[in-house]
């Protein structure tokens, strides 16, 4: 090249500072151009060449009727794989976007009115194909020396990125406004595939394919932009949608080009879950698939995710409440029949009973007047139990409606707030009532009315141990409020909400006793509820509770004429106060003080299972009673008592927990538990004799076989019919009080084999016992046998393994050993070396198998957990499970 034309030989080094652009102009044999060389170039042009040149900013200029291009480095990016064009006609390398260009250059140059274009969308195709693209473009003339138009001078910004992210996010924000609305899930579904046509430049044509549950593949359940008969109806992968935008023939971009391309996205709630469906989205043939392409078909894809789940989970949740909704009424419906069916055996129970009761005085010995009273008396608490069920179920079922009459609200409450009185006093409690009358005639339904004061006053004497309940009727213009005031344990704030829901009951409180259903304030809240009132509840733990019902004045449901009686506390009430009455006694002293006779320590929260227990034992030993587990270990403390017998479901401190305390503390852990519950049922007595009780008895119970349990009990305490039950002594000092062996019985006991000559010594031995070859000693020996291990240092693994085998081996002497020499299990814990060694052992021929029987599974768990050996003898099996090496 000449060197006049390089860039060295530029004038003014006029070229030096423009950077690629800069060497590729001085590089250039600019006397080919219609521009001509650089030394011919007018300053105005070289000065335009020098601003392009040195700004960082996308700059390009034209000169001449050729439109001659000049840009700068900035700018080259634009024009993609056509760079170089620097000395060629603009026209000819924006030819494809010309159309768009060509109209505001020509205005710009002549009117000298510079344009301004936001957003241009131009046709490019620098990356060899139709690209879709935006540009914000201002073109400027460009003037000669003279001061006449010779030029273009533009200057532009790519806005592709901004145009396009625009666009999308409001995609996305339409279809997460369409998911959003709760609904079917094809018509939701359709509804936001029909939202992507909104935005065809990226969406071309869509379907949703989803799954059927139940069912392998999707489905089609929706379609866009496209002939919907020409997609398949269902596709088991997304392999099977792949190929199918060809043949759809769709036409999309801003230049109608062919569709040829599709992405399929797995509809999935997790990464790693199976996909709810596919979606299946047309690619625009304008745009190259980049990150953010992808990106975007990721979160149309994650928005039909969100609203597919969002409507199965609220399908699941809807199905779930109609489910418990059903249980609901399955649940009603069965107090209601059950409730009408205790009625007729009720009536057959206390009809009888109350004739006897009432034949005249000395017509009945003293003790059969006073078990008929306390069958009668229960029998009524049951009575008014079935018909609060009865009235709940009523109420549930919308066939339970109030009858208004005109009652003397002051009066009748005043009165029913009286029949609680004695029962306030024996509590030590102050009972205040504050009623006066109203100003205006109220109507309530005389009955309902009560059951709101009786509940009320009930729960108030329940919780209330110190202090006292006051009762005040207020009244306004819009109605009248009863307040029941108590300064009783309280109730915490996150138990408020749900103080009125039926058969809740808060956890912990402490109460005088356990019994109740829990129905009590629920049925008060919808008696108020009946009468177009409402109930309200404050209460701060530690101070008291206040309830208020708050009822209108309201209208009387009889005719004019029709005059009711004056209102008066039912039989029912007056039973409930009776009741509360017997409950809030304190126990008394011994029935009877037999010298010599074993002390029986009897606790029950429920007066009058106190006093039947009492009367039932006192004809054999020395009884006591107390409340709770709380007074019953003030009085262990005081006394030792021969045997505990105790509820389970006691205020305070339950059966389990005064078992526990006892069994803790080396002074009483000997003494003889027995448990009396309402649950009844294997898995509740293996769950209290594993606790550690002697015996559980499940109500009802014979009253002779209770005193059989208790005689057994006491017998085998004290070793008169033989070592069955053996006590505790201290604990030696390298096992914890809690888990101290228990060693044999001072009685002969048949000893375990001996080594044979030759064998290793036998095991240290840590504790054994004989239990009685029955069932119920399985969880016993468990329960022993963990306290041994863990006082051994053996670990909670190998532990637990010891335990499985030694209750198959237990359990195998007792199913198996037939017509034993004596009705016992034998079974010794030693240590051999660091290896656990339990020997078990009985005295019965084992009986031969038959194919109902399990064929060795026992045998073979044993065996999976330890070395096994058995060895039979005439006297009866011995087993020996040593435990596997460490």
């Amino acid at each position: 090249m000449d060197a006049a034309h390089s860039g060295a030989a530029a004038p003014d080094g006029l070229f030096a500072a423009g950077g690629e652009a800069g060497r590729l102009m001085a590089a250039l044999d600019w006397s080919a151009t219609p521009v001509g060389p650089v030394s011919g170039w007018p300053a105005s042009l070289r000065f335009a060449v020098r601003t392009v040149l040195v700004s960082r900013f996308p700059m390009v200029l034209t000169w001449g009727p050729e439109f001659t291009q000049f840009y700068n480095d900035a700018y080259a990016p634009f024009i993609g794989a056509k760079h170089p064009a620097i000395g060629a006609d603009i026209r000819a390398t924006l030819a494809e976007g010309w159309d768009a260009l060509g109209p505001p250059i020509e205005h710009a140059m002549s009117t000298l009115e510079a344009s301004w274009l936001p957003g241009l969308l131009l046709l490019l195709e620098r990356a060899g194909y139709r690209e879709e693209t935006y540009f914000t473009v201002s073109h400027a003339p460009a003037f000669d020396d003279d001061g006449r138009v010779a030029g273009m001078h533009a200057v532009c910004t790519e806005v592709t990125g901004e145009i396009l992210g625009t666009r999308r996010q409001a995609l996305l924000h339409e279809l997460a406004t369409v998911g959003g609305h709760l609904g079917a899930e094809r018509e939701v579904v359709t509804a936001m595939c029909s939202a992507l046509s909104s935005d065809p430049l990226d969406v071309p044509f869509a379907a949703v394919y989803l799954s059927t549950p139940g069912r392998e593949g999707f489905s089609r359940v929706a379609a866009v932009g496209c002939d919907a008969a020409l997609l398949p109806g269902a596709a088991a992968s997304a392999a099977d949608l792949a190929a199918v935008a060809d043949a759809l023939q769709v036409t999309g971009g801003p230049f109608g080009d062919r569709v040829t391309d599709a992405v399929v996205l797995p509809l999935t709630a997790t990464r790693d879950g199976e996909p709810l469906g596919l979606l299946l989205a047309g690619r625009s043939p304008n745009l190259v698939l980049d990150a953010e392409y992808r990106t975007f078909h990721e979160l149309l894809a994650a928005q039909f995710v969100a609203a597919v789940v969002n409507i199965r989970a609220f399908e699941t949740e809807r199905l779930r409440a109609e489910s418990l909704a059903e249980l609901d009424r399955a649940k009603t419906t069965f107090f209601s029949d059950v409730s009408h069916e205790l009625r007729t055996p009720l009536t057959l129970l206390l009809g009888p009973i109350g004739d006897v009761l009432a034949a005249p005085d000395g017509s009945l010995p003293a003790a059969a007047r006073e078990a008929l009273e306390l069958a009668l008396r229960n029998g009524q608490r049951l009575q008014r139990l079935v018909n609060d069920l009865l009235d709940f179920a009523s109420i549930e079922a919308g066939r339970a409606s109030p009858v208004r009459v005109e009652t003397d609200v002051a009066t009748f409450t005043a009165e029913l707030a009286g029949i609680f009185r004695a029962a306030t006093e024996r509590a030590g409690l102050r009972l205040t009532v504050d009623c006066p009358p109203l100003p205006r005639p109220a109507h309530v339904d005389p009955r309902m009315w009560e059951k709101i004061v009786v509940n009320l006053l009930a729960n108030a004497v329940k919780y209330t141990f110190v202090g006292g309940i006051d009762v005040a009727l207020r009244s306004d213009d819009e109605g009248f409020a009863l307040t029941v005031r108590d300064t009783g344990v309280g109730i915490v704030a996150e138990e408020l909400p749900h103080l009125f829901e039926r058969f809740h009951r808060v956890a912990g409180a402490t109460a005088r006793t356990r019994e109740g259903t829990g129905i009590g304030l629920a049925l008060v809240q919808e008696l108020a509820a009946l009468h177009g009132g409402a109930v309200a509840v404050t209460s701060e733990p530690g101070v008291g509770s206040a309830f208020t019902v708050a009822l209108p004045y309201g209208a009387s449901d009889l005719g004019a004429d029709e005059q009711p009686a004056a209102a008066r506390p039912s039989d029912a009430a007056r039973g409930e106060a009776a009741s509360w009455e017997s409950d809030t006694a304190r126990p008394s002293a011994p029935a009877t003080a037999r010298p010599g006779a074993a002390g029986i320590l009897v606790v029950d929260d429920n007066a009058d299972m106190r006093g039947y227990l009492t009367r039932l034992l006192g004809a054999h030993w020395t009884v006591r009673s107390t409340a709770n587990g709380e007074e019953a270990l003030r009085a262990v403390s005081e006394q030792q008592p021969d045997v505990v017998l105790t509820d389970v479901m006691m205020p305070r401190v339950d059966g389990f927990q005064l078992l526990h305390a006892l069994r803790s503390d080396p002074t009483t852990r000997h003494i003889p538990v027995i448990m009396l519950t309402a649950r009844a049922g294997q898995e509740a007595s293996v769950e209290g004799l594993d606790a550690g009780a002697d015996d559980y008895l499940a109500k009802p119970f014979r009253a002779d076989e209770l005193v059989a349990r208790v005689r057994a009990v006491l017998e085998r305490s004290t070793g008169r019919t033989g070592p069955i039950r053996l006590p505790v002594p201290a604990p030696a000092p390298a096992v914890p009080a809690s888990t101290a062996p228990i060693p044999l019985p001072s009685a002969p006991v048949p000893p375990l084999p001996r080594t044979p000559a030759g064998h290793p010594a036998p095991p240290a031995l840590l504790a054994s016992w004989r239990l009685p070859s029955e069932p119920a000693s399985v969880p016993l020996l468990r329960r022993r046998l963990r306290a041994v291990l863990d006082g051994a240092g053996v670990d909670a693994d190998r532990a637990y393994d010891l335990l499985l085998a030694a209750g198959e081996a237990v359990t195998n002497a007792i199913e198996h050993a037939q017509q034993p020499t004596e009705p016992f299990v034998e079974v010794g814990v030693g240590m051999r070396g660091d290896r656990p060694e339990i020997t078990v052992r009985d005295f019965g021929q084992w009986r031969e198998r038959v194919p109902s029987m399990d064929r060795g599974r026992g045998s073979t768990l044993m065996s999976a957990f330890a070395s096994v050996t058995a060895t039979p003898s005439p006297a009866g099996t011995t087993v020996v499970i040593t435990g596997l090496p460490a």
